[in-house]
């Protein structure tokens, strides 16, 4: 039984499957990077970590602004309004910690006195002085958001997953890609 009331259009499914990408893939670096020692691989690896984050932030700019000109549909009726709050705040979380998230590490950099470039190409300016004591602050910090980040993702990949399952009330379906959305 689909109760949707519409899809997400294109530009919002493309914008949340490279993101999801991404955040995907900085995370899964973050976590290899983390152990090794430091040297020339470790500062090559965590440029391309570096320069994912600040595309997911440049992104989530992007698709803050998308979903504020373009509402996105809503939750089926048949969600309860318990359920649709914490499906709102899951999702709300999400967008500050894809937020969040890249700001802590830019500011590890910056008080470690290290560089932010995307991709190479552009030199983001420090946050914050050279502080070693702080640069272990932000570390924490960033350590503990990449890990309520993941926690949230799989949680919200579960719920995708049991609504479509479980509920068949067609809620993961306005989300891929592949689908006509009803306008763009």
């Amino acid at each position: 039984m689909n109760t949707t009331q519409g899809e997400y259009t294109t530009t919002a499914k493309w914008l949340h499957w490279l993101m999801a990408a991404l955040i995907a893939l900085a995370w899964l670096i973050g976590f290899y990077v983390s152990d090794l020692p430091k040297g020339p691989e470790k500062a090559a690896i965590m440029a391309w970590h570096k320069g994912l984050g600040t595309a997911v932030l440049a992104l989530i700019t992007v698709r803050l602004a998308w979903r504020l000109l373009h509402p996105p549909p809503r939750l089926p009726d048949t969600l309860s309004p318990g359920l649709q709050r914490a499906a709102h705040s899951a999702h709300w979380t999400l967008y500050g910690l894809m937020i969040a998230q890249p700001l802590s590490g830019w500011a590890v950099s910056s008080a470690n006195g290290y560089p932010v470039k995307l991709f190479g190409l552009i030199t983001l300016p420090a946050l914050v002085e050279k502080n070693e004591v702080l640069a272990q602050t932000f570390v924490e910090i960033h350590e503990f958001l990449g890990w309520g980040l993941a926690l949230l993702v799989v949680g919200h990949v579960v719920m995708a997953i049991k609504h479509h399952h479980v509920d068949r009330n067609g809620i993961l379906h306005r989300m891929l890609p592949g689908r006509r959305p009803t306008s763009d």
